[in-house]
């Protein structure tokens, strides 16, 4: 599956299965942007994540743990 920026829901389930051992909530948004584009699947922009992109991942991630 190709993923996107705005794949916000999926992006956070890949990110809490790869990394079950982090808290979302302590996680720098220069660490989680890259972890983001690490993904597999991953392909997109770069230039087209902004804080409001990664503030919705990051929530979603801690969604999906709870």
């Amino acid at each position: 599956m190709e993923l996107k920026w705005v794949d916000v829901q999926d992006i956070a389930i890949e990110l809490s299965e790869l990394k079950p051992e982090v808290d979302p909530t302590q996680l720098r948004f220069t660490e989680l942007r890259q972890w983001v584009m690490d993904l597999p699947g991953f392909n997109d922009d770069p230039d087209h994540c902004n804080e409001r992109i990664l503030e919705a991942i990051q929530q979603a991630w801690i969604d999906e743990i709870q």
